[in-house]
């Protein structure tokens, strides 16, 4: 079995910002694209998406009028060589809604529920890719061995395009800058 029989050429060379927005949203669902190359993702499990849909909605719940809070969707971090990411959940500003791509400058905070096989992607890539787009805000959600999700937050530094580490919350997430929202992860 060859490369192209298992995988599409488009697969195996760099896609252009141009190219990509001109897929279907069935093309790009699933995929995220990295340094201009396709990179395909696992269904995730129920658990992932219950608990991503729930930090969605507390979070939207909190936010007030000017931030959606949202799920699976891509966000533009960079044009050349294309970067798309699609963290599990983004709160981004309510008046950018219709505007495609996301761009980092729209989003205030994007949370990566991190999975098996996922590890180093959300705990160190994807880190760094936020950080030097500019995204205020990222945070990392793990499930601890109690059953019991963890909460890693950071705050970007804007003088060095690096996060430094803020909070982590256990189980319920009492307060989160720079709103308030209170999450109760313990029954997920």
């Amino acid at each position: 079995m060859t490369a192209e029989m298992a995988a599409p050429a488009w697969m195996h060379e760099q896609i252009t910002a141009e190219q990509y927005d001109s897929w279907s949203e069935e093309q790009c669902a699933g995929i995220e694209i990295v340094d201009g190359m396709v990179v395909v993702s696992p269904s995730a499990s129920k658990r992932h998406n219950r608990l991503a849909r729930i930090l969605a909605n507390s979070l939207e719940g909190a936010a007030g009028p000017d931030w959606n809070a949202d799920t699976d969707f891509d966000v533009r971090l960079q044009d050349v060589p294309l970067t798309n990411r699609r963290p599990d959940v983004v709160v981004y500003r309510a008046d950018t809604i219709d505007i495609t791509p996301t761009r980092p400058e729209h989003v205030l905070l994007v949370v990566e529920v991190v999975s098996p096989g996922s590890e180093t992607t959300d705990r160190i890539v994807k880190t760094d890719q936020y950080a030097k787009a500019g995204i205020a805000f990222y945070w990392r959600v793990e499930q601890a061995a109690t059953g019991v999700p963890l909460v890693y937050t950071y705050v970007l530094d804007p003088a060095t395009r690096a996060y430094r580490d803020g909070d982590v919350f256990t189980g319920v997430i009492k307060a989160a800058a720079p709103f308030a929202v209170e999450v109760d992860l313990s029954r997920i």
